[in-house]
C-alpha cells in the first residue's frame, strides 16, 4: 500500500526539477538578478512552493553551481586513476566544454563568490583538477610548467571563442580544445613568457 506521503515527495522533487531547469533559463535569459517571480512563473509554481525548497536565490544559486560543477568534481575524481593521464585530462577538458556548451554557470560562480557553498565547490573542483594536472605532468603528458590554474582558465576557452561566431556549428569548439590540448603538449614547447597566476580560482 502506498504510504499517504509518498506523492507529496514525488511532486516535491518534480517541483524542485522545475524551479532548477526554470532557473537557468531565467538566469541565461536575463543574469543573475533575474527576480523569484520570474523563475517560478516560468517554473508553474507558487512562490510559497520556491520559499519550502531555497530560502533566497543565494540557495538556488548555490544549488545549480552545486549540480553542474558537483557533476565536473565527479568526473575529475573518477579520472583520477587512469592508466593514460594525458588521455584522462584531454577527456575531463572534453567533458567541461560539452558541458559549458549546455549550461555556462561561470557568471552564477561569480555572482555566488561570496557564499560559502560556491566558493566551496569551487575549491573541490580545483583540488580535482590538480590531481589530473599533477598525473598529466608526471607522466609527461603535458609540459612541466602548465599549472592547474592555467588549466582551469583554459576550459572556458574553446566555448568562448567560438561564441564570436554567428552561427557556429554546434561541435565547433572541439576544434579548438584540440589546438589548447597540443599547446599543453611538451613536444615543441617553448619557454612561456610569463609565469602562471597564483591564483588558486
Amino acid at each position: 500500500m502506498m504510504t499517504p506521503d509518498r506523492p507529496l515527495r514525488s511532486d516535491a522533487a518534480r517541483n524542485h526539477e522545475l524551479l532548477l531547469d526554470a532557473a537557468e533559463i531565467e538566469f541565461e535569459a536575463k543574469g543573475p538578478d533575474v527576480s523569484v517571480l520570474d523563475i517560478v512563473r516560468r517554473a508553474g509554481v507558487a512562490k510559497g512552493t520556491f520559499f519550502r525548497h531555497f530560502a533566497s536565490k543565494d540557495d538556488l544559486i548555490a544549488a545549480i553551481v552545486g549540480k553542474h560543477i558537483g557533476a565536473l568534481i565527479d568526473v575529475a575524481e573518477h579520472l583520477e586513476g587512469a592508466e593514460d593521464a594525458g588521455a584522462a585530462l584531454l577527456q575531463f577538458l572534453t567533458v567541461a566544454s560539452a558541458q559549458r556548451e549546455q549550461y555556462d554557470v561561470s557568471f552564477l560562480l561569480r555572482a555566488g563568490e561570496s557564499d560559502d557553498r560556491v566558493s566551496g565547490v569551487r575549491t573541490r573542483l580545483y583540488d580535482s583538477v590538480s590531481v589530473l594536472v599533477d598525473n598529466a605532468r608526471t607522466a609527461g603528458a603535458i609540459r612541466t610548467d602548465v599549472t592547474a590554474t592555467d588549466v582551469i582558465l583554459l576550459m572556458c576557452a574553446p566555448n568562448h571563442v567560438v561564441e564570436y561566431l554567428p552561427s557556429p556549428a554546434p561541435d565547433l569548439w572541439q576544434r579548438y580544445l584540440a589546438i589548447i590540448f597540443d599547446g599543453l603538449r611538451p613536444a615543441g614547447a617553448h619557454q612561456l613568457p610569463v609565469p602562471a597566476p597564483n591564483d588558486a580560482l
